[in-house]
């Protein structure tokens, strides 16, 4: 098999493809041969040393593959054989071949690519969570996503045109006419507008429902101010830490410390009547009954036709630096993939 390694913090240009001997499913396992690996910003954190979920270095990042299963551990039903899936993977994604426990595996429903399968897993999983499961949105609400061109802004905007809502992106001008093909109400060019204050003048000073906020630092204070009563934050990142490619601690002590400095008080949320709270995919693993049914959610939304997955672009493993430059450089509108 091939696998991308992480060897040591630096630029995209760090990652090594490997090769070693195929694995063999553990007790409750499936072996999966994968077509497609999803790239998510958490890769790119880690790749820069700034990731403290990622195991010590070198390491395989990834959590999240699509493919066709080819074999099967103890215990696991042999008609997973010849299925093609895609599976959740706790590290170790960037690989043509992995072994993932049975429960993070989903059968692809006709009609989804391999791609699509590829694409759905983190990024629909976080919205979900942000938007369905925490953030309770609403029919007639508003919601307000930072980087919407993003993974988990698509999918966030296309479940809360589902529910009924409307929505605010924040994204650069070039992205703006696919968002507002997908259903975006109002778009805001961070770079040059203040979010907060377009969203303000959008709602005639009421404020938003929910705010997706992966930006971090000062992001989230103002975030916070664009709130409505009874609004709710919700914060899954610190993009703002990697203002760079290489892994720089005075570049990212601004954010980090605006963001550590972040005080909610009881006393100012019942005041205020807003609400405040973090998503980390990556921290349920033991979660697997629940995360299991927010996938059935997501999968028959799918059937529906309420939920597509949008592929920005897909390279080839020996393109994995180029994937993360693209990322980096603010590319994207949607997911980007490698494929096997």
């Amino acid at each position: 098999m091939r696998q991308i390694w992480i060897p040591r913090p630096g630029p995209p240009e760090v990652l090594e493809i490997r090769e070693a001997r195929d694995p063999l499913p553990g007790p409750g396992q499936v072996r999966i041969r994968v077509g497609a690996a999803g790239v998510n910003f958490a890769d790119v954190m880690g790749r820069m040393g700034m990731y403290r979920d990622l195991p010590p270095m070198p390491v395989v990042p990834g959590y999240e593959v699509a493919g066709r299963i080819d074999a099967v551990g103890d215990g696991v039903d042999a008609s997973w054989i010849a299925k093609d899936v895609f599976a959740l993977t706790r590290f170790g994604g960037y690989s043509d071949v992995v072994c993932v426990p049975e429960s993070q595996v989903y059968g692809r429903p006709p009609g989804m690519t391999l791609d699509e399968g590829a694409a759905l897993p983190v990024n629909y999983l976080t919205a979900y969570q942000l938007v369905v499961v925490m953030g309770g949105l609403r029919q007639g609400q508003i919601l307000l996503v930072h980087s919407a061109g993003g993974g988990v802004g698509i999918a966030a905007i296309q479940l809360a045109k589902r529910i009924g809502a409307r929505v605010i992106g924040t994204a650069s001008a070039v992205k703006h006419d696919f968002l507002k093909s997908i259903g975006v109400d109002f778009c805001i060019d961070y770079r040059k507008e203040d979010f907060e204050q377009r969203s303000r003048e959008f709602t005639h000073g009421r404020g938003v429902d929910l705010v997706l906020d992966a930006v971090g630092g000062g992001s989230f204070r103002k975030s916070y101010r664009a709130l409505a009563p009874s609004g709710r934050l919700g914060m899954f990142g610190l993009s703002a830490a990697a203002g760079g490619k290489r892994r720089n601690l005075l570049r990212a002590a601004p954010a980090v410390l605006s963001t550590l400095r972040l005080r909610f008080s009881p006393a100012q949320l019942m005041d205020e009547n807003k609400g405040v709270f973090g998503v980390n995919l990556g921290h349920l693993w033991q979660e697997v009954d629940r995360v299991a049914s927010w996938m059935e959610d997501l999968v028959q939304l799918y059937r529906d036709g309420a939920l597509r997955p949008v592929v920005a672009a897909k390279f080839a493993f020996d393109e994995a630096a180029k994937a993360h430059h693209y990322i980096q450089d603010r590319k994207n509108i949607g997911k980007v993939l490698l494929v096997a």
